[in-house]
C-alpha cells in the first residue's frame, strides 16, 4: 500500500494555534470571568483606596495578591481564547494598564496617580464600544468576535 498519496490532515501552524480564525469558546469562561472581575475590582479598590491613607504593603498584602491573581487569570482566559487580542483595542488597553501599574511600582512616591491612571484606562477598556474593543491595530479593521 502506497502511503504517499493518502490524504493527511493539514498541519496546523503555530500562528493558527495562537491566533485562530475565530476565538476559542470555553463554556465556563463567562461565569468564571464574572467572578474574577468582581474580585479584581473589589481588591483593586482596596489597594487604590488604601494608598491615600498611608496603608503600607503589609496592610495591603491580601488585596494586592487578590488583584494580581484575578487580573492574571482574567488575562490568561482572554489570551487562551485568541492571542490576537494583544493587537486589538481591549488587549492594548490591558497592556497600557500594565505599563501604568509598572510605573507605579517603579515610582512608589507617586504611586497613586499611576494607579489612578491605570484604573481609568481599565474602565475605558472594559466599557468601550465593541468596534473599539475589537479593532485590530494589526489589520486596521474590526474583528467581529462574540464577547
Amino acid at each position: 500500500m502506497d502511503l504517499t498519496n493518502v490524504d493527511r490532515p493539514a498541519r496546523r501552524t503555530l500562528r493558527a494555534f495562537l491566533c485562530p480564525e475565530a476565538p476559542r469558546h470555553f463554556p465556563w469562561a463567562r461565569p468564571v470571568q464574572l467572578v474574577l472581575r468582581s474580585l479584581h475590582i473589589a481588591a483593586m479598590a482596596l489597594v487604590v483606596g488604601g494608598l491615600p491613607f498611608g496603608a503600607d504593603f503589609e496592610a495591603l498584602r491580601a488585596p494586592i495578591l487578590i488583584t494580581l491573581a484575578s487580573g492574571t487569570l482574567l488575562f490568561a482566559i482572554d489570551l487562551a481564547r485568541d492571542l490576537a487580542i494583544l493587537t486589538q483595542g481591549s488587549g492594548v488597553a490591558v497592556l497600557l494598564k500594565l505599563g501604568l501599574l509598572g510605573m507605579g511600582v517603579l515610582q512608589p512616591a507617586v504611586r497613586l496617580p499611576w494607579y489612578l491612571a491605570a484604573t481609568l484606562v481599565a474602565s475605558v477598556g472594559s466599557h468601550m464600544p465593541g468596534a473599539w474593543r475589537h479593532f485590530s491595530f494589526l489589520t486596521g479593521r474590526v474583528m467581529r468576535y462574540p464577547d
